[in-house]
């Protein structure tokens, strides 16, 4: 008995060690060579989509983007002295050399965001409507979240080598929450005399859902949107580190050559684009405030 507390009480923690990492790392070694040809099919398919999404913007020619957007912002805030700033702004990212980089970063954060969108809005759904999911899922958004961001990208590119499907799926990961988080929270905090009322009317549980709470949710669920978008964006740019190409590499290229100009104006680049975007999903947020009030 003294010897076992010599040996393992009084050397706590030391004796209490154990090696984690070594087992996640052969574990995710394992599946990697189990699954190579799916995981291979997966990357395929990514990089298939984002080189689709950046051959459409490229196609485009880059004052219809800017006149695209000058208009939206219009069509959004009815401030046209606002659309035409951000046409400015667009047009100096053009004339600082950087409109393809822009393209292919924001391809990602446009591909992110829409498989973002496609699993975050049913599985906001599935939290508000069902408690038990709610008790399962909770734990893991928490984690998600509170997870630096920096740890995602290890596995993806353990999985699927350094480049752009990597980024995009550690991107994902790391903007899915809000998405969920906000959907979940506006179906929950709908009007509760607007939910009687339907019950009253015979309204089934799946046309109450559809006809009530998801129209009256879509503010929030626009802010969750919102929010996506932000951190899709933040996440692109640390992907960098990984091989995802655009603005993020030419701000790491820059900053290990130690060129301050050189990182300038990516930088500025990158900012201008995520004002733009925040801007113009808050007044599509505000948006739809009016019409839900109305």
């Amino acid at each position: 008995m003294s010897q076992f507390i010599q040996d393992y009480i009084l050397q706590f923690p030391a004796a209490w060690q154990f090696k984690l990492g070594d087992t996640v790392d052969a574990a995710v070694k394992s599946f990697a060579v189990e699954h190579r040809e799916g995981l291979q099919v997966i990357r395929k398919g990514i990089i298939a989509v984002i080189s689709g999404i950046q051959g459409v913007l490229e196609w485009i020619p880059w004052v219809v983007l800017v006149l695209a957007v000058v208009a939206l912002t219009w069509y959004l805030t009815r401030k046209w002295h606002l659309g035409a700033v951000y046409g400015l702004l667009l047009t100096f990212i053009g004339c600082s050399g950087l409109w393809g980089l822009m393209l292919q970063t924001l391809s990602v954060v446009i591909a992110s965001v829409i498989i973002c969108l496609l699993l975050g809005f049913p599985l906001g759904i599935l939290l508000a409507m069902s408690s038990r999911a709610n008790r399962i899922l909770r734990p893991l958004l928490d984690t998600m979240q509170t997870m630096p961001s920096w740890v995602y990208l290890v596995p993806a590119v353990f999985l699927f080598k350094p480049g752009m499907t990597p980024a995009l799926l550690a991107t994902v990961i790391y903007a899915l929450v809000p998405m969920v988080r906000m959907t979940s929270h506006g179906l929950l905090y709908v009007d509760a005399e607007m939910l009687e009322a339907s019950h009253a009317f015979g309204a089934t549980r799946m046309q109450t859902l559809l006809k009530v709470q998801i129209p009256q949710a879509i503010p929030t669920i626009m802010t969750g949107v919102n929010q996506t978008i932000m951190m899709a964006m933040a996440m692109v740019v640390t992907c960098s580190l990984i091989g995802a190409e655009g603005l993020g590499m030419e701000i790491l290229v820059a900053t290990n050559q130690v060129q301050v100009g050189r990182a300038l104006l990516p930088g500025i680049a990158i900012v201008i684009v995520a004002v733009i975007l925040d801007r113009l999903t808050q007044a599509a947020v505000k948006r739809s405030e009016v019409k839900v009030d109305g």
